[in-house]
């Protein structure tokens, strides 16, 4: 038996819906699960299932029409806009499939940048990024552009902002859509060796059944609903 971790995220019951009137999408009907620190969690679903969604509310990034989203137990609801977005600042790390990089910046500063909006020191935050760099065997890029560098480079420039803050957990929606098989081979394993030798929650969003099956849980996610959790850590409270 697993030994009992913290819930550092939980949803209750969320519902969310997109549009008005004919034109109304429910995109998720009532969804609980819970997270655990250090565990890695992949949510799984064919596109327009609902995944996407459930990660930007458990993410803090939307709000759920119904329902609730628990961070280190307290509710989302019961925090103010800026104590919001202090917490996913401070506390979450993002790698997308899109690099949402600035164009004309250096990879030092594209990673640096959630420790600027933090407020820290310059030279703390140089120093902080390149450390980060350093971790994902990207220092000699520093200086570049971050337009010159390969998907892979770039990917992994991502995962160094994400680090960047010293966050609690890392979403990572569909982090190798746009990767070759070896280099999204790379990115992959360089998360998971965040997760199992630092102890970061990982939560991926995927429909590659072979990413999440790597993963300690897999919930599953069709048309809105919770269709299936899978693994140690998959009992849903009702």
């Amino acid at each position: 038996m697993l030994p009992s971790r913290q819930s550092v995220l939980r949803s209750r019951n969320v519902s969310k819906s997109y549009g008005d009137g004919a034109a109304r999408f429910q995109a998720l009907r009532g969804v609980s699960l819970d997270i655990h620190a250090g565990e890695s969690v992949a949510i799984v679903g064919k596109s327009g299932s609902g995944k996407s969604t459930l990660m930007h509310l458990l993410a803090l990034l939307d709000s759920p029409d119904t329902g609730s989203i628990d961070v280190d137990g307290i509710d989302a609801k019961d925090r103010s806009r800026r104590a919001l977005d202090t917490l996913r600042n401070e506390t979450f790390g993002f790698v997308f499939q899109q690099f949402f990089m600035i164009p004309n910046a250096t990879v030092l500063e594209n990673v640096v940048l959630p420790l600027k909006i933090a407020g820290m020191p310059r030279r703390l935050r140089i120093a902080r990024g390149m450390e980060v760099l350093e971790q994902v065997e990207l220092a000699d890029k520093a200086a570049n552009r971050a337009t010159a560098l390969s998907g892979g480079q770039k990917q992994r420039m991502v995962i160094a902002r994400a680090l960047a803050n010293r966050p609690k957990v890392i979403f990572a929606d569909e982090p190798t859509g746009n990767l070759d098989s070896a280099t999204g081979e790379v990115v992959i394993g360089l998360l998971f060796a965040l997760n199992a030798q630092e102890g970061l929650t990982l939560v991926i969003v995927t429909h590659d059944e072979e990413l999440a099956g790597r993963c300690d849980t897999r919930f599953v996610i069709a048309d809105g609903l919770l269709a299936r959790a899978v693994g140690p850590r998959s009992t849903v409270a009702a």
